[in-house]
């Protein structure tokens, strides 16, 4: 492995060589949103080699899955003469194969989009557990890898397995996208030295998705990069939003419901505002889709300021589907310069503002590091409400348990941010409103997160500290 190759993933790369060299067997599941590099992982990991490698086709029958399951078999070894009648029989030529090589060491078994194998009335998953129950588990030497884009299945399947599976899988890594910090090392690894304010627009783009920042030319600018890769015609991403959607999620069109309707509101639905909205149903099977969004990380749930679980909000929180669903849906002959000559439109300042609360959502850590509170128990939420001053909403609240609530103020510009006598003004209603409302007694910090920082004047005064674009480079530690 060379360790070169690698943006982040330290612990995850700690941990599959503290699997590799235990004295058990080991059962790891890598899993995560598609695109976020599980199989770069464990191949440039295992420097691509293994005792068993297999990659599950995508929506191919039981029987051209086996075939393919036998084709593995033979490339790495196995006597086999025949396509094997059923999954039992697939799985007990692996155990053949593995017994037989005598080294003393970790036998390694890779299998790559492992939901794919279960396909409908195959009886994969009862095979499957009797190979690592029946035989795996009980050996010291081999070592079961398994990655699935569809977290859903992962999930459902083998997490919160009540069968042969329960509590076998000891071992789970969830690939999250990379951080800015992280997108910013990778884009330098591959040539490309953007400024920051150019890696952030990036990041609003296409979130911190190594597959997709791949695609990225270091000899074009930024601009020029998004109109290739969204906008020209056949360009990488053009047709991806349906794919994604597809491959991870049985009944798509259900979710593309909910992921719709959340894209109508920046600030996210309620469950009933979701059902109103949607037409679904109020029942098991939304709980499960919800279930499945949020665990894939395409949506957010976050409670409101004083309320408990029962008004959780989501929120969608993948950058490339607000991207799409913001500037690609439903354009059949798009500009192929659309973003360069969309620079100044109003419409892509406020997608902008509204996107880089995401941001700021997903790098709570370096915000809390920036104002000084990283070893502080704090819970996040957002809150709207009103009382006798008036209408208030906050996006972003750090409640602390040092009796303090930061209630913060985001915006995304071009330059140092001012604070006028008309928003210092408005700051200070916000904040009242908020105390009148929820009958607060901490006391209450403005903290204002900005691209370049507030400019000193006379109203600035208002913030008790500040958080800059720079500041969410940092390490979350």
């Amino acid at each position: 492995m060379d360790r070169n190759l690698f943006i982040g993933r330290e612990y995850e790369i700690r941990q599959l060589e503290k699997y590799r060299n235990s004295k058990e067997s080991e059962f790891v599941i890598v899993y995560g949103r598609r695109r976020v590099g599980k199989t770069f992982l464990i191949k440039e990991f295992f420097d691509d080699t293994y005792d068993f490698h297999v990659t599950g086709l995508y929506k191919k029958p039981k029987q051209m899955q086996l075939k393919n399951f036998y084709l593995a078999l033979q490339e790495y070894g196995s006597n086999l003469k025949k396509v094997p009648s059923d999954w039992l029989e697939a799985f007990e030529e692996l155990k053949k194969l593995l017994k037989g090589i005598k080294e003393n060491r970790k036998k390694i078994v890779f299998i790559d989009e492992l939901p794919w194998l279960d396909t409908r009335q195959s009886e994969f998953l009862g095979a499957f557990e009797a190979f690592w129950n029946g035989w795996g588990a009980q050996q010291n030497d081999i070592m079961l890898v398994v990655c699935g884009s569809a977290t859903t299945w992962i999930t459902k399947k083998i997490l919160s397995n009540k069968g042969g599976l329960f509590n076998r899988a000891a071992r789970r890594l969830f690939l999250l996208p990379f951080t800015l910090q992280e997108t910013e090392k990778y884009l330098i690894s591959r040539g490309i030295n953007w400024n920051r304010y150019d890696i952030v627009e990036c990041y609003m783009t296409m979130g911190g998705i190594p597959y997709y920042l791949k695609l990225l030319d270091n000899e074009l600018s930024y601009l020029e990069n998004i109109d290739n890769i969204f906008f020209k015609r056949n360009g990488s991403l053009w047709d991806e939003f349906d794919h994604l959607y597809e491959t991870l999620f049985g009944n798509s069109k259900l979710y593309l419901k909910i992921i719709d309707a959340l894209a109508t509101k920046k600030s996210g639905l309620t469950r009933l505002e979701i059902i109103d909205e949607t037409k679904l149903g109020d029942n098991g099977l939304l709980t499960e889709m919800l279930k499945n969004l949020k665990d894939s990380q395409f949506v957010r749930a976050y409670n409101t300021f004083g309320y408990d679980e029962k008004n959780v909000v989501y929120q969608l929180a993948d950058y490339f589907t607000l991207f799409y669903l913001r500037f690609m849906k439903g354009k059949q002959n798009p500009d192929e310069h659309f973003w360069t000559h969309f620079l100044d439109n109003p419409a892509k300042s406020s997608w902008a503002g509204q996107t880089f609360e995401q941001v700021c959502k997903d790098h709570i850590a370096q915000i809390k590091k920036a104002i000084g509170i990283n070893a502080v128990l704090t819970d996040i939420s957002s809150w709207q409400g009103s009382s006798d001053s008036g209408k208030a909403q906050i996006d972003l609240i750090i409640d602390r348990r040092d009796h303090v609530t930061n209630i913060c103020e985001i915006k995304f510009s071009i330059s140092d941010y001012v604070i006028d006598k008309d928003y210092e003004a408005k700051l200070r209603k916000k904040i009242q409103v908020f105390r009148e409302a929820t009958n607060s007694r901490k006391a209450l910090q403005l903290v204002m997160i900005t691209t370049y920082g507030v400019k000193p004047n006379a109203h600035s005064g208002i913030m008790q500290s500040q958080v800059k674009m720079d500041d969410l480079f940092a390490s979350a530690n």
